[in-house]
């Protein structure tokens, strides 16, 4: 099989006949492009527009989410400070308790102490002035017996014999071991009567005398314990 070349050919020819411009077409294309230009200026207004809105609901948002924030937070610093008021209050309450149960105790001490009762100091001066009552209650000759713990032993018949010394005067005076008896109280006798030294009584009689200041402590104490 032979192969033979194409054969091109080496003349060409052009049609020189122009086109025909359509100028109404022309003037159709120029209006839609106009109106195109249009249109995308109304879209760009419509944009500036919607995004003018936009910032003014986003800003409105925030203002209006920034006053609710404020408000809880208003709230919240408003119930911190009535919790932290109570607390004060609790503090101070608890305070005063201390003070007026401080303040009754330094009163009893001090009721004590002018009355002459140091009971646990000087146990046995309650009984010194029990008898000095005793003595001006019978005759110069009588004869006493004061029963007493026998750990007080001592310091009672010192006091007798310092009452002695001090009066120059022959006294019958025994002094009786008593386990029976607590530190601080005694029995004086005689023949035709006698007396106690009750320290406890004693110090009953204080704590009344002192009631006024430590009742209303046990008072408001019981108030709040009610409450709670």
């Amino acid at each position: 099989m032979t192969i033979q070349p194409f054969g091109f050919d080496r003349i060409f020819r052009f049609d020189t006949n122009e086109p025909v411009v359509d100028e109404g077409r022309h003037d159709a294309l120029r209006e839609h492009v106009e109106e195109l230009q249009a249109r995308i200026e109304r879209l760009h207004e419509d944009h500036v527009a919607e995004l003018a809105r936009a910032r003014v609901d986003g800003f409105e948002a925030g203002l209006e989410q920034a006053r609710g924030e404020r408000a809880e937070a208003m709230l919240a610093a408003t119930d911190a400070l009535h919790a932290s008021i109570d607390d004060v209050e609790r503090r101070f309450d608890a305070v005063m308790d201390q003070v007026v149960a401080e303040a009754g105790a330094i009163a009893l001490q001090a009721a004590e102490l002018l009355a002459g009762h140091v009971i646990a100091a000087q146990p046995a001066r309650a009984i010194d002035e029990a008898l000095t009552r005793a003595l001006d209650q019978v005759s110069r000759d009588t004869a006493l017996a004061i029963r007493a713990n026998p750990a007080m032993r001592e310091d009672i018949e010192r006091l007798v014999e310092e009452r002695r010394a001090r009066e120059r005067r022959s006294m019958s005076i025994v002094v009786v071991d008593d386990d029976a008896l607590p530190l601080g109280d005694a029995h004086i006798g005689w023949a035709e009567g006698g007396l106690n030294v009750d320290a406890g009584a004693r110090r009953a009689a204080v704590l009344a005398e002192l009631a006024g200041v430590l009742a209303p402590q046990t008072g408001d104490r019981s108030g709040q314990e009610a409450g709670e």
